[in-house]
């Protein structure tokens, strides 16, 4: 481990004097390239710099053991070695993590798509529920949103929401999220008091650049028409509203939130890109098996993965079994535990399957 840890430290050091080369500053997309390596690199050395720290005072320490002490130092000496000790052991662990294979989209921006799945209206508020949760996570963060697309229903829930949210290391929280969430409560039209389970679907995708995926304008067949529902005095008599059918996949999307063409056209291209590389990455994930299995479920749309039980007051997650029984709070955006713990269950998974 240390031979690699010296080599992905030679390797920074080599980036670093890279960065400061005229001929790599006058090149915006290589240096960002450089910059993300070096930057995916950074927290390794870091820690690597604080392991050998430790490490050398530690052997110091020992090697002072084997001198002619009086009691009391020794004793000195002997609980500084073994706080030491237990501190080596602890970097060592947080290095073995950062060492473990990293998702290249960790650091980006999402693109979030709630739509309402089995249950009728009740839904349709459920994806409400959802959409409010995000976004009460990300204003707790101090992230950004922005919506991209809206379909609403009548009684006040959503058919189909997109959204983005922008802040660091936003897709490494919330990836997991990806799945089927199911809701069980008692709906407010239902005057029997029975209890209703009905479901909502969650997608997160990474946000790409033009240097992740590029489409081809002959692959898309863009439509223009006039805008319904809200927006504003002018959303329903100008052709503001844009609809992108990529024709390789058959993907559609809509955008009709703005008032102006141009900025609907560009956030559906931004949708667009989304889907098509995470297209791209569940094709990858696909081939190889054996490390999906090492995945916090299985990142199918379809998979079931949460459910949120009113009557109880509780929410669980069925790829850790965990249950929580704060309901409340966890869909006014207090999800950090949950993801956490997932992100837990997943790092010990890895290591478990690097160690075998």
């Amino acid at each position: 481990m240390l031979e690699k840890l010296e080599a992905i430290k030679d390797k920074y050091i080599e980036l670093s004097e890279k960065l400061s080369d005229p001929e790599v500053l006058s090149d915006s997309k290589k240096l960002q390239k450089l910059m993300k390596e070096q930057a995916q690199l950074e927290p390794v050395v870091q820690k690597y710099n604080e392991y050998k720290e430790v490490y050398e005072q530690l052997n110091e320490s020992k090697e002072m053991l084997k001198e002619k002490l009086d009691d009391d130092f020794k004793e000195l000496v002997k609980e500084e070695v073994k706080e030491l000790s237990a501190k080596e052991e602890e970097l060592r662990q947080e290095i073995k993590i950062l060492l473990l294979p990293t998702d290249p989209n960790d650091d980006k921006d999402v693109i979030v798509e709630i739509r309402a799945g089995v249950g009728g209206d009740e839904a349709g508020l459920f994806a409400g529920d959802l959409l409010r949760m995000y976004l009460r996570y990300a204003e707790r963060k101090g992230w950004k949103t922005e919506f991209l697309s809206v379909n609403e229903q009548g009684v006040g829930g959503y058919k189909e929401v997109i959204f983005s949210i922008k802040g660091k290391g936003a897709y490494s929280k919330l990836k997991y999220e990806s799945g089927v969430h199911r809701v069980q409560r008692v709906p407010e039209t239902e005057s029997g008091g029975r209890i209703h389970t009905s479901s909502a679907t969650v997608a997160v995708l990474p946000e790409v650049d033009d240097i992740d995926i590029e489409i081809n304008p002959n692959d898309v067949r863009v439509d223009v028409f006039r805008s319904s529902g809200h927006g504003g005095q002018s959303v329903n008599t100008t052709d503001s509203a844009v609809r992108l059918t990529h024709l390789p996949t058959g993907i559609v999307v809509t955008c009709q939130d703005e008032k102006s063409q141009l900025k609907n056209k560009e956030k559906a291209f931004k949708v667009l890109k989304a889907k098509l590389y995470d297209i791209h990455i569940q094709e990858q994930t696909d081939e190889l098996a054996q490390a999906r299995k090492s995945q916090i479920g299985t990142g199918d749309r379809s998979e079931r993965i949460r459910t949120y039980n009113f009557p109880q007051g509780r929410v669980t997650d069925h790829r850790i079994g965990l249950t929580l029984y704060k309901l409340d709070s966890f869909l006014d955006g207090d999800i950090t535990e949950m993801l956490e713990a997932l992100i837990t269950s997943d790092q010990a998974e890895k290591l478990k399957n690097v160690a075998e």
